[in-house]
């Protein structure tokens, strides 16, 4: 599917890529991870075309810098900084869709899903959005239509928890899709991907397959009990959509499973805090369905 042969990029005369080698095959979904200053967005940026590089990248046996417009037009992309566009919101929509000779409808519907009325919106100049907003409005431009590459740099940077958990469900609906995601934080993104290549100054020191066995579409019902009530925690874990039980000592709510590590993560900073912390896996409507035709 894709292809790096010895990709060196230099930047005046100093090396930013340094012989990078790799090979990312359909079923992949590769967690790309490394410090800022890695390479990770250079990299995509060469697979994407939008750099010269020495020796060769190829997608589908096609070199994505002389065959941009064959190869993008099966590309889903989210970049980590969002472009400063000032066209409308509704001519952005409608000019990507027409570049890819897509159905804008399913764009709409992807924006909808995850809390985004780009109707409503539509005459609002896209650089005037939020940070939350173009987020949202960059992923339902890259997952509303046919893709069979999802190329995503620090997608959910900017999503609230349940726009996360909706956007970890179309993931899923995209499981045929080579994703490739990149991220300074193997936390962020672990449970999406079936393996992990980690740059450091330009150099792959790590390619390393994981294990495929997270539900992206499945979720935690968790209890949360502390030995004290702390005004500092209840800001942090109310907008995980948690709700307070007893008056600030009990707090309940649910967490999406891809998400369970970012989760845990938040808590520890409140570790001296807690007296018990529950976390059981809700069954998914998958395996409800499944169970469902077998007694039927």
């Amino acid at each position: 599917m894709i292809r790096f042969d010895d990709i060196t990029k230099t930047f005046r005369r100093q090396a930013v890529l340094k012989g990078v080698s790799l090979e990312i095959q359909n079923g992949d979904r590769v967690a790309l991870v490394g410090s800022n200053g890695a390479g990770k967005t250079t990299l995509i940026r060469c697979l994407l075309g939008e750099y010269t590089c020495q020796e060769n990248v190829w997608v589908d046996g096609l070199n994505p810098r002389a065959e941009r417009e064959k190869v993008l037009s099966h590309v889903g992309f989210v970049p980590q900084l969002p472009p400063p566009l000032k066209v409308p919101v509704g001519q952005l929509i409608r000019f990507a869709a027409s570049v890819c000779h897509a159905d804008p409808q399913p764009m709409h519907d992807v924006a909808k899903r995850l809390g985004l009325d780009t109707h409503e919106i539509r005459h609002q100049p896209f650089v005037k959005l939020s940070g939350g907003q173009k987020q949202k409005l960059l992923i339902a431009i890259a997952l509303g239509r046919a893709t069979n590459l999802l190329v995503l740099d620090e997608p959910a940077a900017n999503l609230d928890p349940e726009a996360r958990a909706i956007f970890f469900e179309l993931l899923a609906e995209k499981r045929d899709a080579v994703m490739l995601i990149s991220s300074h934080r193997l936390d962020e993104v672990a449970a999406l991907v079936n393996r992990v290549i980690e740059l450091d100054q330009g150099n792959v020191v790590l390619d390393d397959r994981v294990a495929d066995v997270v539900d992206l579409t499945s979720r935690l019902r968790c209890r949360v009990v502390l030995s004290r009530a702390e005004p500092a925690f209840a800001k942090a874990i109310t907008p995980w959509g948690f709700h307070d039980v007893d008056g600030g000592l009990t707090w309940e709510g649910e967490v999406p499973g891809p998400d369970r590590l970012r989760f845990l993560g938040v808590l520890s900073r409140y570790a001296a805090l807690f007296a018990t912390i529950q976390m059981e896996e809700i069954e998914s409507e998958t395996a409800e369905r499944a169970v469902c035709g077998a007694e039927a």
